[in-house]
């Protein structure tokens, strides 16, 4: 039977070199993937891994137990790929304006959630558009890209986005707003997205 995170992590931290292993094992796909949704290159987001569980190692002592080890995990790497892009990437960051608060308001929330949907019946449906949604990703700016993942794949509120972004809450809400328009604009057609504008459109 496999052991809970939290009995591993106990083991890591008394020096078990197998509880370790088994929580890089356990967790290297989510973080990989968290990775990969943030940096958008293979290459990156396997040193962006690698690093991820570096950390994880050096900081297991800091874990507080009554908080979920995965989402601490995730953490850790979304702030390590925030820093690559930041470091790789200088001349690529981009702002945009802040659009007025009720603009805001109306942004389409969970644009990817929604796209993916739970529904076990449309499983074909999801991977097709899992491949889309990449696709998508890969055509927003880092900038957007960071924070829609980081709000709707980790979960992040705008008050940790802002702190772990370094920028206004203001300016968290309005990337948002950006990323989810143009992320329906690309995503047009599938799993009933709608383009921006579309609404109620026959």
């Amino acid at each position: 039977m496999a052991l809970p995170d939290l009995e591993l992590v106990e083991r890591a931290r008394g020096g078990d070199p197998e509880a370790f292993r088994e929580l890089v094992v356990r967790h290297q796909r989510r973080v990989y993937a968290v990775a990969l949704g943030i940096v958008r290159d293979r290459d990156l987001a396997w040193d962006v891994s690698q690093e991820a569980f570096v950390r994880m190692h050096q900081h297991l002592a800091e874990f507080r137990e009554d908080a979920a080890f995965s989402a601490w995990l995730r953490r850790i790497t979304a702030r390590i790929a925030i820093d690559v892009l930041r470091r790789e990437r200088p001349s690529r960051r981009q702002e945009v304006e802040d659009v007025p608060e009720p603009e805001l308001r109306e942004a389409a929330p969970g644009v990817l959630s929604t796209a993916l949907g739970t529904d076990p019946q449309q499983t074909v449906l999801r991977r097709e558009l899992s491949g889309k949604l990449g696709e998508a990703l890969d055509r927003l700016p880092e900038v957007h890209r960071a924070v829609l993942v980081l709000r709707e794949l980790d979960g992040l509120s705008y008050e940790e986005l802002a702190e772990r972004l370094s920028i206004p809450k203001g300016t968290v809400m309005s990337r948002l707003f950006h990323a989810r328009k143009k992320m329906q604009a690309l995503l047009a057609g599938y799993a009933g997205i709608d383009a921006p504008g579309r609404e109620g459109a026959p």
